[in-house]
Parts: structure tokens; C-alpha cells; sequence
């Protein structure tokens, strides 16, 4: 159509979210939370090693059901994708949890994820003989890494400027990713042999839920045992940036990873569904979580 949106998504969009992120991320916030290991470990390998193998392990169970095949597919590329950049951020701030950690988590693990994420994804999914491995790696470099650097280095000679003016970063990554997400939508149900229907669908957004719900009590009791050494503060930033997952960068690479793919709008559904679904339980639970951080720090 008129948008053209394998070129003005595909390229300018996906490097206009990254570039934006670059220019907004505060490298000395990051430099302060650097030493905070044993967090780090913790949050990175539970959203790139244990998230999705346990979703695996959970979709052996369900293909035996009468799920949509592709639904479930897109279930496990939901498990592969690493921490949000914002949503988590945001939600651990509210709660006046370490917001440092929650920043570093978010960078370190969208770096993590522009290398891991495309492996889990042809490690889980099997499609190594479609899919151009070095292909892969140099658009994600393009469009991710390179705009994210050169962000970083325009915002150390503007810096004074941005902090004085405060542009709304925020809402500029809103409005590209609402485009992302319009085309993507566009695409699945442009395709007249679209084969969704309403009992997986509802199945889909129940386990959705029920992931959510279960990985953060999970990672809540791992990061409140009497030997974990981590504060409520550091709790709060576990529990929101172990669970969370990013559709900032999930959907473009999965338009890059299964380009051309027949399915990927199919494919896409459940990152579609998170996201939204993450920041509603996040939100809803805001409240509870800061009244306990609050009474075990007295």
C-alpha cells in the first residue's frame, strides 16, 4: 500500500525507535548500576535461559491440543524475546523500586537480545534452512545497534540541551511502534487464508495471563529467600524486568527473522497480546507491591 512499509517500517522506523532510545538513555544511570552483578545474572538468565525453555517444555504439553499451531509457535517467540526498554522501567519507578538496575537490565538485555534472540529463535523454532543467518545479524546491526550508538553519541554533545527541553522521547517511540503495529496487524488480516480461531485465541490470552502471573510470584520468591542477599528494592526491579518482554524489539525481529515467513502476522499475535497484557497486571499491582516494599524496609 501507500506506506510502503517494507521500507519505511522494515528500515526507517525500526532505526528511527532505536535511534530515540539512544538518544534518551543515561549513560552515567547505567554506569552507576554497572556493579550490581548478582542482579544482573539473575534478571538476564531467567528472561533468556528459563523463560523460554520453560515455555517450551509447557507447549510440548499443549500440541497435543487443538490450539492453533501458529499461535503457540508465537507463544515461544514470546519466551525468546529479552527485557522491554520502557515498560518495566516505568513500572519500577512507580513503585520506587531500584530504577537504576531496572535501566541497565533493559539496556543490557536488548543487547543481549539483538544476539541471543535470533539463536532462541532458530534453536526453539527450527527454521535455520529458510531463514539467512548473516542476513539477519546485518540488518539487526543496522537498524538496531548502529542508531543506538549514534543516539548515544549525539546525546553527549546535546546533552545540556536535552535535559533543559526534555523532548518526549516516550511519545515519539509510542507513535513509530503504533505504526509497527498497525502494519503488522494490517498484514495478518490482509491475508484471506488467515486461519484464527475464537477458541485459541481466547486460550491464548488466558496462558498469557497465567504466565505473566506465575513467572513474577516465581521471581518474587526466588528474590525474597532469607539467603538472596537482594533488597525489596532490587525485588521490585527482579520481578518486573525478569517477566517483562519487549515488543519494541520482538516485532521488528521477527519481521526480520520470518521475512517473507506465510505465517508471521500468525506468529506475532501473542507478542501483540503481552505487551499490553504486562503493563495492565504491572499497573494493577503497582499499589500492592509498594505497600510491602515499604513495610520490609521499615
Amino acid at each position: 500500500g501507500p506506506l510502503k512499509p517494507e521500507i519505511t517500517i522494515t528500515y526507517i522506523a525500526v532505526s528511527a525507535i532505536f535511534f530515540n532510545s539512544g538518544l534518551s538513555l543515561k549513560t552515567e544511570e547505567l554506569t552507576s548500576a554497572l556493579m550490581h552483578v548478582k542482579l544482573h545474572l539473575f534478571v538476564q538468565i531467567f528472561t533468556l535461559v528459563f523463560f523460554p525453555t520453560a515455555i517450551w517444555l509447557f507447549l510440548q504439553l499443549l500440541s497435543i491440543t487443538p490450539i492453533n499451531e501458529w499461535l503457540l509457535k508465537g507463544l515461544q517467540t514470546v519466551g525468546c524475546m529479552p527485557p522491554p526498554v520502557s515498560s518495566a522501567v516505568i513500572l519500577t519507578k512507580a513503585v520506587g523500586g531500584n530504577e537504576a538496575a531496572a535501566i541497565f537490565n533493559s539496556a543490557f538485555g536488548s543487547f543481549l537480545g539483538i544476539v541471543i534472540t535470533p539463536l532462541l529463535l532458530l534453536l526453539f523454532l527450527g527454521s535455520s534452512s529458510s531463514v539467512p543467518f548473516t542476513s539477519i545479524f546485518s540488518q539487526l546491526f543496522m537498524t538496531v545497534v548502529v542508531p543506538l550508538i549514534i543516539g548515544q553519541i549525539v546525546r553527549r554533545y546535546i546533552k545540556d540541551w536535552l535535559e533543559r527541553k526534555k523532548p518526549p522521547f516516550g511519545t515519539i517511540s509510542s507513535c513509530v511502534l503504533l505504526m509497527i503495529i498497525y502494519t503488522t496487524f494490517c498484514d495478518t488480516f490482509a491475508n484471506p487464508n488467515i486461519d484464527l480461531d475464537k477458541f485459541s485465541l481466547i486460550v491464548i490470552v488466558f496462558i498469557i495471563f497465567s504466565v505473566q502471573m506465575s513467572f513474577m510470584f516465581l521471581t518474587f520468591l526466588f528474590s525474597t529467600r532469607n539467603n538472596s542477599s537482594f533488597t525489596p528494592a532490587d525485588t521490585v526491579a527482579i520481578v518486573f524486568c525478569s517477566t517483562h518482554k519487549s515488543l519494541t524489539l520482538g516485532i521488528p525481529m521477527l519481521k526480520i527473522v520470518f521475512a517473507g515467513y506465510e505465517h508471521l502476522s500468525l506468529i506475532s499475535v501473542p507478542l501483540l497480546i503481552y505487551h499490553p497484557a504486562q503493563i495492565l497486571l504491572g499497573s494493577l499491582l503497582v499499589p500492592t507491591i509498594k505497600s510491602w516494599m515499604v513495610s520490609r524496609q521499615k
